[in-house]
């Protein structure tokens, strides 16, 4: 189900918003009476992981690893 808010009242309870899309809802933010984005949750439920940025070297990750993971 998608519920309509406005984008101050977003602002103001992000937490209350946040706790109801991670039960899976759908919200559409509104701005000026009109629709501004929309926030749903996640499908899938897990990540791909593409490289590990924990294991950061100086000078970065090099460019080859990162689009040989992709």
């Amino acid at each position: 189900m998608e519920h309509i808010i406005g984008l101050k009242e977003l602002r103001q309870n992000i937490e209350k918003y946040t706790a109801r899309v991670k039960r899976g809802e759908s919200l559409v933010v509104m701005r000026r009476s009109k629709p501004l984005f929309r926030i749903s949750p996640v499908e899938g439920g897990e990540w791909e992981e593409v490289v590990d940025f924990t294991k950061i070297r100086k000078g970065g990750v090099p460019i080859k690893e990162l689009l040989s993971r992709l």
